[in-house]
């Protein structure tokens, strides 16, 4: 259990309680029980860790106001909008034999002992937390779940949770189910398409020996058919040689 000092808190002007933050202190108030309520601070440094704890809102502290001992949970924490620091607690007294409603956190342990985990399974959570009715002297920091032995397709109820003694939960008509352990989901990726040859490369490829000596055999043949048209040419008829008149004598 953790011990805190506080102050008494006389001045509640908000001027004051300014005051006190700058000084390190969060102003808060403490009520329940037949005694009247108080206004007390505490110092930052004490409390900070705890107020950033899953379970402060369900931890029973001991808070001591000038030599006086009381239990107390905490109800509510109020934070500034801009630096989300804590600005107010509010406490309550722990009367013992009254049942406290609490919402208390759950714990999963032994993951490595669950073999629907090990093959790959997926604990599904469903409840974070649960709501339970507590005897003030009795406030569990937390739920148990232990997961030693649990298989894939297994749900946790909450009657397969031993919880302590005179703790019960506020839902009463049904078995509610805490968490799941899953099937894993696998996205299977899409198969790539088989590579094709591009145009490109086919183009880029050299022609087979056969078409190659086929177009040399082509090349060849035409250029002997125009060697065949050049020898097949007639010569042009030459004309007859004119006759030079005699020279008379």
């Amino acid at each position: 259990m953790n011990n805190l000092k506080a102050i008494k808190r006389e001045n509640t002007s908000t001027g004051s309680n300014n005051k006190l933050r700058s000084d390190g202190f969060i102003p808060a108030v403490l009520y329940g029980g037949k005694d009247a309520n108080q206004n007390i601070s505490i110092q930052i440094k004490e409390i900070k860790n705890l107020i950033n704890s899953d379970t402060f809102l369900s931890k029973v502290l001991e808070i001591d106001i000038d030599g006086k001992k009381e239990k107390v949970i905490p109800r509510d924490v109020a934070y500034n909008v801009v630096s989300e620091e804590p600005i107010h607690i509010d406490f309550m007294r722990i009367v013992s034999g009254k049942k406290i409603i609490l919402e208390i956190p759950v714990k999963f342990i032994n993951h490595p002992d669950s073999p629907g985990l090990k093959r790959g399974g997926v604990l599904n959570i469903v409840r974070r937390k649960v709501e339970l009715r507590c005897p003030a002297e009795n406030i569990p920091d937390e739920i148990i779940v232990d997961l030693a032995g649990t298989d894939i397709g297994t749900s946790i109820k909450i009657s397969s949770i031993k919880l302590p003694d005179n703790v019960i939960p506020t839902i009463t008509d049904r078995d509610f189910v805490v968490a799941t352990v899953a099937a894993p989901t696998v996205i299977k990726e899409p198969e790539k398409p088989a590579e094709e040859t591009s145009a490109e490369g086919a183009e880029g490829e050299a022609p087979a020996e056969g078409a190659e000596a086929a177009a040399k055999d082509g090349d060849g043949a035409k250029k002997d058919d125009k060697a065949k048209e050049g020898t097949d040419k007639k010569p042009d008829d030459k004309k007859p040689a004119e006759k030079k008149p005699a020279e008379k004598k």
